[in-house]
This record gives C-alpha cells, sequence and structure tokens, in this order.
C-alpha cells in the first residue's frame, strides 16, 4: 500500500490562483511587464478597428453602423452632434457598446481617428 504525502508547500502551490485582477491607480506587483506590453506605442485607426471595433461594426451586429456606411453614420452623428458626439458616445459606451469598444488603452484621439476611418465622415 502506497500513499503519496502531499506538503504543506505541495498544497498551498496547487491551490494559488491561475490569475489576479489589477486597478489602475494601485499596485498591482508582478504585473509591471504586462503593463507595459504595450508600449505606449501610437495605434493606427487600421489596427484599432481590426482588433476592437471589427466584430461588431464589420457586420452590423445589434445595429452598429457598418464601416463603411457613410449614410449610417451620418444619420447618428446628426442625431449626437457630429462627430465628437460619436465620440463621446464611443468613450462612454451606447447600447450593446461597452466603453471605448473594449479598447481601454485607446485615447480619445485613437478612438476618433479610428471612428472617422470607419464612417467617412
Amino acid at each position: 500500500m502506497s500513499a503519496t504525502a502531499a506538503t504543506n508547500d505541495d498544497i498551498a502551490k496547487r491551490l494559488e490562483p491561475v490569475g489576479q485582477v489589477c486597478v489602475q491607480g494601485q499596485e498591482c506587483k508582478g504585473m509591471e511587464v504586462a503593463a507595459t506590453a504595450g508600449g505606449g506605442a501610437a495605434k493606427t485607426p487600421d489596427e484599432i478597428i481590426a482588433k476592437h471595433c471589427n466584430a461588431c461594426h464589420g457586420t452590423g451586429l445589434l445595429n452598429a453602423p457598418k464601416i463603411g456606411d457613410t449614410a449610417a453614420w451620418k444619420e447618428r452623428a446628426d442625431h449626437q452632434g457630429g462627430l465628437d458626439g460619436i465620440l463621446a458616445k464611443a468613450i462612454t459606451g451606447i447600447n450593446a457598446m461597452p466603453p471605448k469598444g473594449t479598447c481601454a488603452d485607446c485615447s480619445d484621439d485613437d478612438l476618433k481617428g479610428a471612428i472617422k476611418k470607419m464612417s467617412g465622415l
């Protein structure tokens, strides 16, 4: 009869969390590499659209205005105060779109560039 005895260290290792949540503005040890992985490099509108916008705006999912459908974008712009109005909604989120359309690290200028490219406005 063979029994494997686990030490407290072995048990603690198996019970370690697989990840952690970090809150912006608070210290988060061990996350320095992840936080700087993007390096703050400028993002092009095409990169932002491909990574954060295309899933919904490429197909019109949940009534999102489609990329290149200038008429649909213009109608929204007319109701929301122009390009700046659309940008404001993109920043705070609208309907099913989360704030900043999932691009939390995008600046307002990054978002505006992507909106201009998608909308043709």
